[in-house]
């Protein structure tokens, strides 16, 4: 196996794999640049596993309850990486203080207020807009969309120009790795398979996994871009929060609009 696919495996999930044997800036781009590629796996599994299973549900079991036990999968799957990423960048944003102290805030392991209120909602959110998608019979597509784009958001925040916050880190390893080609190239193929996935599954309304995979990723580009004017550039943990972020609006679109 590659190196950037270990280094991705093993940064972005639980599955135990080999070490990579290098790790340095031009693997650590590769391997981000794989991103996508994880999300999509989890929605396969995970996905594949929820489309079987909810049609059998009893009628007293609410799609809420399967919505739920989605997303603690997900935070086991990937050992709560995004969360903690999310409520540390939610307390260093919160905090209203300089670059430095802001991050040296997000640095600490406890979880203040703002991460506190920020995992609340997000977590509601995702839940509540997961199980309308279960009840209409579109689990399967809205995570196979909601999670590669939440991936593909790691691809943007990591594009050339964008610097790291720090200059220790997973930040200052991909800040700025990945060329600008490589991410036009990955955001039109993800859109192209959004296109097609919404032909598949819902051809009444073909263009709500593209819209919805749309929204993500302008979410994304705004997050990094307010991480960038506030904190100075990106850090492994404000790619965290982009990914709960753009998945979080991926689905709240997808349940919104038509299918």
């Amino acid at each position: 196996m590659p190196d950037a696919l270990r280094l991705v495996i093993g940064t972005l999930t639980r599955v135990p794999v080999p070490p990579p044997r290098r790790v340095d800036r031009s693997v650590a781009g590769v391997a981000m640049a794989f991103s996508p590629l994880v999300g999509m796996a989890l929605a396969v599994v995970i996905g594949g596993i929820v489309q079987v299973l909810a049609p059998h549900l009893p009628p007293t079991a609410s799609p809420l309850l399967l919505a739920a036990l989605v997303i603690g999968v997900l935070a086991f799957a990937t050992r709560a990486l995004h969360l903690d990423g999310l409520a540390d960048t939610a307390d260093a944003l919160g905090s209203g203080r300089p670059a430095a102290g802001a991050l040296e805030i997000a640095r600490r392991s406890d979880i203040g207020p703002f991460g506190v209120v920020t995992l609340v909602l997000v977590l509601l959110v995702q839940v509540l807009a997961l199980a309308g998608l279960i009840a209409d019979g579109r689990s399967l597509t809205g995570l196979l969309v909601a999670l590669g784009t939440s991936r593909l958001a790691i691809v943007v925040a990591c594009r050339r120009g964008v610097p790291a916050a720090r200059s220790d880190g997973l930040g200052a390893m991909v800040a700025g790795s990945l060329a600008g080609w490589v991410v036009v190239a990955e955001v039109t193929g993800w859109l192209v398979l959004c296109l097609a996935a919404g032909l598949l599954w819902a051809p009444a309304a073909p263009a709500s996994a593209v819209l919805a995979a749309t929204g993500g990723l302008v979410g994304a580009a705004l997050m990094t871009r307010v991480c960038v004017r506030r904190l100075g550039g990106i850090t492994g943990d404000t790619l965290g929060a982009a990914v709960e972020l753009t998945m979080t609006v991926t689905l709240v679109i997808l349940v919104v609009l038509p299918s």
